[in-house]
Formats: C-alpha cells, sequence, structure tokens
C-alpha cells in the first residue's frame, strides 16, 4: 500500500513537476499573432500604397499640364524659331540679291555720268560754236519803247567811238537780253556778227580804248544824252559754263594774285604772272585746285 502511494505520489509529482517546468506554448499564439499581424501591415502598406499613388497622381496631374503647357510653347517657339530662320535665309538671299543690283546701278550710275558728261562737253562746243561771232555789251541803259533798229543804231555809233567801224549788214542779229530778275534794268544787249574776226577785232579795239583813253566806255558812246557817264562792258558772249568758269576765274585772280584773267572764242584763261604759262579753266574742280595751291 505504501509502495502504491508512493508510486502514485511520484507520478503526480513527476507530472506537476513537468506542468511546471515546461515553458508555456509562446511560440504558436506568437505566430497567430504574426499571421494576423502581417496581414494587417499587407492592409496597411496596399492602404498606403494607394494614398501614396493618390497623392503622386494629385501632384503629377498639374505638373503634367504644366509640362504639356510647357511642350505646346516649346512646339510654338520652336516654329517660330523655324519661320524666323526661313526669314532670315530668305533676307539673306534677298540681301545678296539687293547688294548686286546696287553693283550693278552704281556701275551704271558711273557710265551714265561719264555719258552725261560726254554730252555736256558736247554741248558746251555746240554752244560755244554758235556764240563764237557773239558780243554783248553790258549795263546799256533801257529806253522807253526800245526797239532792234535803236539796239543796231547804239552798236554802230560804239564802233565809231572805238575805231572798228561795224554796219548794219554786219549784224546778223540783236536783242537785249530778258533778265527774270526784275531788279536788274539794265539787262546786257547781245550783238551776233556774221563773222568771228570782225566779233574779236571789235573787242580789241575796246580793250584799247579804254586803255589808251582817261575815261572808259560809257552810255554816252553809244549815243545816249541821258545817263551818259553810266559805264558799259564789252565782252564776248559766254554760256553758262563759260560765265560760272570766269566768275571762279577772277575770284582766282584775286585770292591769289593772278596778273591775268581773260576769254577767248568761249574759254577761260589765267596767267600768274608774265613768265607762267597760260592755264585753260575747263571745270571748277581745276579751280579748286587752284585755290589750295601755295
Amino acid at each position: 500500500m505504501e509502495e502504491m502511494s508512493g508510486k502514485s505520489l511520484s507520478e503526480s509529482n513527476i507530472s506537476d513537476q513537468h506542468e511546471q517546468t515546461t515553458p508555456p506554448n509562446y511560440l504558436a499564439r506568437c505566430y497567430k499573432r504574426s499571421v494576423g499581424d502581417l496581414y494587417n501591415y499587407e492592409s496597411d502598406f496596399r492602404a498606403l500604397k494607394e494614398e501614396v499613388k493618390e497623392l503622386m497622381s494629385s501632384l503629377m496631374a498639374p505638373q503634367q499640364e504644366e509640362i504639356k503647357r510647357i511642350y505646346q510653347t516649346l512646339m510654338e517657339i520652336k516654329t517660330t524659331n523655324s519661320n524666323i530662320e526661313s526669314s532670315m535665309a530668305f533676307l539673306a538671299a534677298q540681301n545678296i540679291e539687293l547688294k548686286s543690283k546696287i553693283e550693278r546701278l552704281e556701275e551704271q550710275s558711273k557710265n551714265d555720268r561719264n555719258c552725261i558728261a560726254i554730252l555736256e562737253d558736247k554741248l558746251e562746243d555746240l554752244q560755244r560754236g554758235s556764240r563764237k561771232a557773239n558780243f554783248e555789251i553790258k549795263n546799256v541803259p533801257k529806253i522807253a519803247k526800245e526797239s532792234k533798229d535803236d539796239l543796231i543804231k547804239m552798236t554802230l555809233c560804239l564802233s565809231n567811238e572805238v575805231g572798228c567801224i561795224i554796219t548794219k549788214p554786219d549784224i546778223s542779229d540783236i536783242y537785249r537780253v530778258k533778265n527774270i530778275r526784275t531788279s536788274i534794268k539794265n539787262s546786257p544787249i547781245v550783238v551776233e556778227l556774221k563773222s568771228t574776226i570782225l566779233k574779236s577785232d571789235f573787242l580789241k579795239s575796246a580793250k584799247s580804248f579804254n586803255r589808251k583813253q582817261n575815261g572808259k566806255l560809257c552810255a554816252k558812246h553809244l549815243g545816249f544824252k541821258t545817263d551818259e557817264n553810266t559805264p558799259i562792258y564789252i565782252s564776248e558772249q559766254l554760256t553758262a559754263r563759260g560765265a560760272r568758269l570766269h566768275f571762279l576765274a577772277r575770284d582766282l585772280v584775286k585770292s591769289k594774285g593772278y596778273k591775268y584773267c581773260w576769254t577767248a572764242y568761249g574759254k577761260v584763261y589765267v596767267r600768274k604772272n608774265d613768265d607762267s604759262p597760260t592755264i585753260a579753266i575747263n571745270c571748277e574742280s581745276q579751280v579748286q585746285n587752284l585755290l589750295q595751291l601755295e
């Protein structure tokens, strides 16, 4: 009985001891908790993922719109740049064409100026030739109802005074120049003779008269009874260019101390002194060059 009792006691003790010493089954409980937590984690992750995705979508939406707008602007800029490049290429081609045209026009203008200069020289020669037998009487007082006969009488009287006789048949035409400036009353009288030699002799006689006589030519030598002391001047009839060159040549004589300035057969000549050569004045630039010389 005691043994039985002892055995039973021992087993009971062992069982109790076993129950006391065996650790509780935490693994099962942890495993159960981990599976649940993992499911929760996955759910939370998916929710977070969706939330992040929605957030990224909400953030990217305006950026995408901005990118689309920028892209559209860039495309417009690209198109504009392309148009500008095309325009620049067109303008460059036009510039080359215009430059070529300008060069051709400049060359043509140069040729035209040369042709004009040649034509002006020819016209000058023709005008000079048509006036080679003409002379002018300047500063002659104008009489009332003046006629050609009055002008002829003045000329014949003057020729008698200077000692170079001119007859009425020697005169091809005679007229007083019409002057557009009303302030000038005594406009020149042009006498057209039939002989260039007679014109030259008359001019020489008039110059000789002025050198030899105490008083120079004046209106009384034309037969005037009034304003008889009005000075008159005799010279050959020059062309417009010749008159301009004669004016400049006289200015050259005054400013540079030239001794002589005269005209002959429509041309203008100057001479520095008795020992210097005679210079024919052909253009205004020639006078300017002479003025610049020391």
